[in-house]
């Protein structure tokens, strides 16, 4: 979900600003994941101007210290909004657990929204008191995630499950190996056999899995992602955004696979507004 329930009060301020909003909406991520809450927001303001930032030179953040990942969402911050961004979305899970604080005390006078695992939601309309969150390691081990699990689950069962590598598989854009397939089963099938009804999708880079997970779950479970939250975070905070419907895409590394992946994660609406494609050095 948008971690709207961590805003800064002033977030009141800049929802009454909406109406006036002015300036580019920059969304960033270590890679791919990213995407999908782009083109959350990109449906929800066909007009908006966006901006989206893959830190692929060092992806993936999910089996980076803590330090390092603050580090580099800060470094991104800043360049995006020098760049004119006047709203930033912090695109994945794992970022917004190690930093989102550090980049709105970086950035007090720019409305950040951030990611965080739909634990809320899940626990809400779980009705066998079983859920899950599929997570990077960093974000499996936070103390972020413990929060919101103490927060809107403790009465309930919750499973942690850490899969690594899941992040790095939808990088590269291949088809599905058979031992992925296998790894895929094995972190789900126990989850189902354990009477788990809400699996939530932790990572950003987890919605493009879906054909994979979904399978499994058959009647017995569904999947939890926030993209569409998120959108309507932002509609609530630039919902009169007004530009020209462009989209720039920004890489610290392999710019060109960014417009590359667009049609094989089946986001080839965004094309049409795509101007620049460059990589930068950050």
């Amino acid at each position: 979900m948008a971690d709207e329930n961590r805003q800064d009060p002033r977030d009141a301020g800049l929802r009454q600003a909406a109406d006036c909003f002015q300036g580019m909406i920059g969304v960033f991520d270590s890679g791919l994941g990213g995407l999908s809450v782009l083109a959350a927001i990109a449906r929800a303001l066909p007009t908006a101007d966006l901006v989206y930032l893959a830190d692929n030179a060092h992806l993936p953040y999910g089996d980076k210290e803590e330090a390092f990942i603050a580090r580099r969402v800060l470094a991104i911050g800043e360049y995006l909004a020098q760049q004119g961004c006047t709203l930033l979305v912090v695109a994945c899970n794992t970022a917004t657990a190690a930093a989102i604080d550090a980049l709105r005390s970086r950035l007090p006078h720019v409305p950040i929204v951030g990611v965080e695992p739909g634990v809320k939601p899940a626990a809400e309309t779980t009705e066998t008191g079983q859920i899950a969150v599929l997570a990077t390691t960093a974000t499996a081990k936070s103390a972020r995630l413990a929060q919101l699990i103490e927060r809107y689950a403790a009465h309930l069962t919750v499973h942690v499950v850490p899969c690594p590598g899941w992040a790095t598989h939808v990088e590269t854009l291949q088809p599905a190996t058979a031992a992925f397939r296998a790894e895929v089963a094995h972190r789900i099938t126990p989850l189902i056999d354990l009477g788990v009804d809400r699996i939530v999708l932790g990572c950003t880079h987890y919605g493009f899995l879906r054909p994979l997970i979904a399978p499994h779950l058959g009647e017995k479970a569904r999947l939890i992602e926030v993209s569409d939250a998120i959108a309507r975070q932002v509609v609530r905070l630039a919902g009169n955004a007004r530009g020209h419907g462009t989209l720039d895409l920004l890489a610290t590394a392999h710019a060109e696979r960014l417009a590359a992946a667009l049609s094989p994660l089946r986001l080839g609406f965004l094309l049409p507004r795509l101007r620049h494609c460059r990589r930068i050095a950050l």
